[in-house]
């Protein structure tokens, strides 16, 4: 165990110490590749606009059961408010520092010894495939949306995937995620009449015809949620107007808004409730839509009762099952068929200056793994 526990370690510092800036991906797939490949994995190339993707798959047989991640990070931030290097792995007082800690080399690492520990073991009951990208961080246009569309393209299905982003709130294995809310994002440009201040009757401004319209979209109520979802909500992220001067009305005022919604609601239905205000207030505007995912749910089945299991093996946790949060690639694998969940360590320091990961719940992480595809495959 303690062998293991080391290995999990090592590997997890061997690409946090690999600078892979989104969509960079730094080595970091042919370093998993080469464990997976000694293992008897088949590897596939699937890049794309730059994008290093990795198909690896064991097994012909069903059921097919993907371990899925992104070896991609956000930037640093401000390298002076890091106390030590983001791309130099550094354990200080019990913990493991470096970009990617906890999002999500962390994961990948505890994945990869979870399947050398399980097939040292004994041979799989099915199929077991890696799916890996490094455009999560990023666009997620040639990652994991791309490979799950070349796959679906030749007849593959997954049945099970775990997606080892960063799920815990307070510690490992109190929550696991079992589905997302959509994400529907909006540019907006509303038009008016640029003019003179002192000569509002020869101009329009669109900041003053927007402002009602945007207060009954912030007052609407879209939906009520769920058992499983919060309701959807509405939040403006960016407004900008002006010419700069202070005596000139602006001609247009443009805004960014998006939509976190949950089952009860579709994106197209949003668009249209979104484009009657707007009609209804006579504004002349432009919108430009992007649908970054929708909404899944994987129900209570075989997967989400050998997480539960697995998880209170390893931490005595009985795991909250959540649907919070941003989006993730587990989005693109819940349609393709597969019941999906995420299992992954602490998120507090996600996307943070000193990011970081508890060095004892690395082997932790990596046995509910490989407890969840015990019991599985």
């Amino acid at each position: 165990m303690a062998q293991a526990a080391t290995e999990v370690l090592d590997l997890c510092m061997d690409l946090i110490a690999r600078n892979s800036q989104t969509p960079e991906d730094a080595g970091c797939c042919a370093l998993l590749g080469s464990r997976l490949e000694k293992l008897g994995f088949a590897l596939e190339w699937i890049n794309a606009g730059g994008v290093t993707n990795l198909w690896a798959r064991l097994g012909t047989q069903g059921p097919l059961f993907i371990l899925a991640g992104h070896t991609d990070v956000v930037p640093p931030g401000p390298r002076e408010q890091w106390q030590s290097d983001p791309f130099v792995p550094e354990i200080r007082d019990g913990l493991l520092y470096g970009r990617g800690a906890a999002d999500m080399k962390s994961g990948l690492a505890a994945m990869v010894v979870a399947t050398e520990r399980l097939l040292a073991r004994r041979p799989l009951r099915g199929s077991l495939a890696y799916l890996i990208t490094s455009d999560e961080e990023g666009a997620a246009r040639h990652g994991t949306r791309h490979v799950v569309e070349v796959l679906k393209s030749r007849g593959i299905v997954p049945d099970y995937a775990i997606v080892g982003e960063a799920t815990g709130a307070q510690q490992l294995g109190d929550r696991i995620t079992i589905g997302r809310r959509g994400s529907l994002g909006c540019n907006l440009r509303v038009l008016g009449k640029q003019g003179h201040v002192a000569y509002p009757e020869k101009a329009d401004n669109p900041i003053h015809r927007l402002a009602p319209a945007l207060a009954e979209l912030c007052a609407t109520v879209w939906d009520q949620g769920n058992a499983h979802f919060p309701p959807t909500s509405f939040q403006v992220s960016n407004i900008h107007a002006g010419t700069g001067a202070n005596n000139v009305i602006p001609g247009q005022v443009d805004l960014i808004f998006n939509f976190r919604f949950s089952t009860e609601s579709s994106a197209e239905s949003l668009k249209a409730r979104v484009h009657t205000v707007l009609d209804r207030h006579g504004l002349r505007h432009e919108a430009d839509w992007w649908l970054s995912g929708e909404p899944f749910l994987t129900r209570e089945a075989e997967l989400i009762s050998a997480a539960r299991a697995a998880v209170a093996e390893v931490t005595g946790l009985s795991p909250s099952l959540f649907t919070g949060g941003g989006t993730s690639d587990a989005r693109f694998i819940a349609p393709w068929g597969a019941q999906v969940v995420e299992i992954g360590p602490v998120n507090d320091s996600i996307h943070k200056v000193n990011e970081h990961v508890l060095v004892s719940d690395l082997d932790r992480l990596s046995r509910i793994y490989e407890g969840v595809m015990d019991r599985l495959i």
